[in-house]
């Protein structure tokens, strides 16, 4: 897992340049937003459960066949494993958010996700969905806290819910 400081210079290394204007400017703007990326991440781990808890409520109640028979979330254990995944995805997310890059998400959460989510059946727009819902409700709590909300916020859900999205979606 790499964050953007490591991965700006891994990528200027590689090419066996100096960092530039642009490579200084993304640095003055990642250590630009960091208080407020580890305040953010602080909200997050203190309402983690809270978040996740309400965001299933919203999702269920907007696609209320999920959790109806035959729905996917139907049954107590399948109901579990959603809320879990949502868990999972909050806690990744907040990896990224920290590092101020998505490399986490790719290494650890979305690679093979789709491909193994089509294959057991979940459906993965609701998925998606539940994800979006989440990222609401996080800048909800982040506002409320005083904690500054900017686009780096977004970006970790925004990424996730790019790499599920069905076209239909």
């Amino acid at each position: 897992m790499r964050d953007a400081v490591t991965s700006l210079i891994k990528n200027y290394d590689n090419t066996g340049r100096y960092l530039d204007r642009n490579a200084l400017d993304t640095l003055k703007s990642y250590f630009a937003s960091g208080t407020a990326r580890v305040q953010a991440a602080a909200v997050i781990n203190g309402n983690a459960a809270a978040i996740v808890k309400q965001a299933g409520l919203r999702l269920f109640e907007d696609i209320p066949e999920l959790i109806r028979p035959g729905g996917n979330a139907y049954t107590t254990r399948r109901y579990a494993a959603c809320l879990r995944d949502m868990d999972y995805y909050l806690r990744y997310a907040t990896y990224a958010l920290v590092a101020g890059s998505t490399d986490v998400l790719d290494e650890r959460v979305l690679y093979g996700l789709r491909e193994t989510y089509n294959s057991l059946g979940v459906p993965i727009a609701p998925t998606v969905i539940g994800v979006q819902i989440m990222k609401e409700i996080v800048k909800e709590q982040v506002a409320a806290a005083g904690v500054e909300t900017g686009a780096f916020l977004d970006q970790p859900f925004d990424y996730i819910t790019r790499e599920l999205s069905e076209t239909d979606v």
